[in-house]
């Protein structure tokens, strides 16, 4: 297993990984459980395995912790303990792959190296929604970094929205009150 491949496609995992325990109807879900679950690390290459959906699942929840904040990196070092790289030369360069990785651990692993490269290549970009009612994330490409939720179209637009009706009703409150 190659360390970084494809870098585009390693974030894209990790958001994705990130991203399975959404909110809905006010609720959290868990896409990587039963078999939907197992699918979903099928279709990422995994083998589906409940051991694999156990593994994937610790890595998503202790990343979601550090990308909140909530923990430092100190945390994901459990999830490393056993993880081996080796080094080769090719095409004049080095290419450094994983060694005796468990196939049931592989994608959580995959999701590790992926957080570490997203910090070390564009620090400070993945992080949270800011919308409290949102359990997303997101990796903030802007050239100003400066993006704050998961979606314009969806929580960014539900967080302006409520900002304004917070406004004009308290301005409201203003005028009826003789302020």
């Amino acid at each position: 297993m190659q360390l970084v491949d494809d870098p585009p496609a390693d974030e894209a995992f990790l958001l994705e990984l990130l991203n399975t325990t959404p909110i809905v109807d006010r609720a959290q879900r868990d896409l990587l459980d039963g078999e939907p679950g197992r699918a979903w690390l099928r279709e990422r290459g995994g083998d589906g395995s409940a051991a694999e959906q156990g593994a994937t699942r610790a890595a998503r929840d202790a990343l979601q912790a550090v990308a909140r904040g909530d923990e430092g990196a100190q945390s994901l070092a459990p999830l490393l303990s056993d993880v081996r790289l080796a080094a080769s030369i090719e095409d004049e360069a080095i290419r450094w792959s994983l060694t005796d990785v468990p196939p049931a651990r592989a994608l959580a692993v995959r999701a590790l190296l992926a957080w570490d490269a997203a910090r070390r290549t564009s620090p400070g970009r993945l992080r949270p929604c800011a919308n409290d009612e949102c359990a997303l994330f997101l990796i903030d490409h802007s050239k100003p970094n400066r993006a704050r939720w998961c979606s314009m179209a969806t929580c960014g637009n539900r967080m302006k929205a409520r900002r304004h009706h917070e406004r004009t009703r308290a301005e409201t409150s203003a005028a009826e009150s003789g302020g």
